[in-house]
């Protein structure tokens, strides 16, 4: 799902809408929602749903009630109500969805306080405030970081976004303990001019704000897609057999991946059939002690108390009735019997696959045309070599045998 501009052009390179985050038809931006009752008709007599969806900046959306009876579709800039002057967004939602959209988050229509109004659509005199606001927001994050620096506030100021109207901003920061910022905000008001609003938000939404591309090779999925932030624990790495390595295991916002619950459901329901790992198995020969567990395949490797080097594989049924006869106080004779019908028999499927088994493979070995190359290349190169000092000494005997003759005439001629 991507606008018209996204797409990818004839070279097979996507071309890019580059309007960051403001793209007309609203389908390339974060956390957009398809509507696929858009296409269907009211039925006779029945009025169309006043909410509105409008998103602000870096996927910030709210509810709003048309009571304007405006004519808004995907894409539209609007002029909304705020607490106090208006605010600038794009409408991303309108119809019937926003009905089920607000129920699955739990906001009422009639909630006055929550739901407010739609003042207009945007004028062009509104969307260069808006504009301009939004252009002063990166340079005034660098001078707030430095503020917060210099009054020594434990304190990360991810990102702001100024109002629509530019008569406030809205500082967004994390901090892991409590900050006393009052005098924080005199010195923004002094420097900014503008009404200040701080705002702390948890790591995880600092990442959905600002986005990136996770250690998976795509956007994160806060960022993209992802709306609800349910806790991660460690135990869902657990389950699933993973290494408890925190730098594996953590993602950009420094917290548990969210995708460590995606599959979770699926491994607890498969550890089901599995007995617990602490259950020792006893035997005639010994009792045996579970090693490894294989999920996918429902293996299980364990090992005799004593000989911790040699594994022996069964499936967790067998391993089930081995632990029903135990509880009956019955032993069975070994694990080897179970485990002899999961040893294959690959010696003739991989044997001499490379000539290994030859005892001669080493007797004649193979030339190698590049070792030769490389000798006649040196050869030849000494052989220049040579040619030009034998033809340097040629000359220096000639200039030797020169100068001694035109001394000797020299000499001559004094005498």
């Amino acid at each position: 799902m991507a606008c018209n501009s996204c797409s990818t052009g004839k070279d097979g390179q996507p071309k890019g809408c580059k309007n960051n985050g403001t793209c007309g038809t609203d389908s390339c931006n974060k956390l957009t929602v398809f509507d696929w009752l858009a296409n269907m008709s009211l039925p006779n007599g029945q009025e169309p749903f006043i909410g509105v969806e409008v998103r602000f900046k870096n996927g910030r959306k709210h509810y709003y009630k048309n009571t304007e009876n405006l004519t808004l579709s995907i894409g539209d800039i609007v002029a909304t109500q705020a607490k106090s002057g208006h605010d600038i967004g794009m409408v991303t939602l309108t119809g019937e969805l926003v009905s089920i959209q607000m129920k699955r988050k739990k906001v009422r229509l009639d909630d006055s306080e929550n739901v407010l109004k739609i003042y207009r659509k945007a004028s062009q005199k509104d969307i260069d405030v808006w504009s301009e606001a939004r252009d002063r927001e990166e340079p005034m994050k660098v001078k707030a970081r430095q503020f917060a620096i210099d009054l020594n506030l434990k304190m990360k100021i991810s990102d702001i976004e100024f109002q629509g109207d530019a008569s406030k901003a809205t500082f967004y920061y994390t901090a892991e303990e409590r900050v006393d910022f009052r005098e924080l905000i005199k010195v923004f008001a002094r420097e900014f001019r503008t009404r200040i609003e701080m705002k702390q938000v948890g790591f995880r939404q600092e990442a959905a704000r600002l986005g990136g591309i996770g250690s998976c090779g795509r956007e994160l999925c806060c960022s993209t897609w992802l709306t609800d932030f349910r806790s991660v624990s460690t135990s869902a790495a657990r389950y699933q057999q993973l290494s408890l390595n925190p730098l594996k295991l953590a993602g950009q916002c420094g917290k548990l991946k969210c995708c460590l619950n995606y599959e979770l459901d699926a491994y607890l329901d498969a550890l089901k059939a599995f007995p617990k790992s602490d259950v020792k198995l006893y035997t005639e020969k010994g009792n045996a002690v579970c090693q490894k567990t294989d999920i996918f395949k429902g293996l299980m490797w364990y090992a005799y108390e004593g000989e911790w080097m040699n594994w022996h594989v069964i499936t967790t049924d067998q391993a089930n009735e081995i632990i029903a006869k135990n509880k009956k106080r019955e032993k069975v004779a070994s694990l080897e019997e179970y485990a002899a019908e999961h040893i294959s028999d690959t010696k003739n499927e991989f044997e001499n696959v490379v000539g290994q088994d030859s005892l001669t493979r080493f007797d004649n070995p193979k030339s190698n045309k590049k070792r030769k190359n490389n000798k006649n290349n040196r050869n030849k190169r000494n052989r220049n070599n040579n040619n030009n000092k034998n033809n340097n000494n040629k000359t220096q005997n000639r200039n030797r045998n020169r100068n001694q003759k035109s001394k000797s005439n020299t000499n001559a001629k004094k005498n």
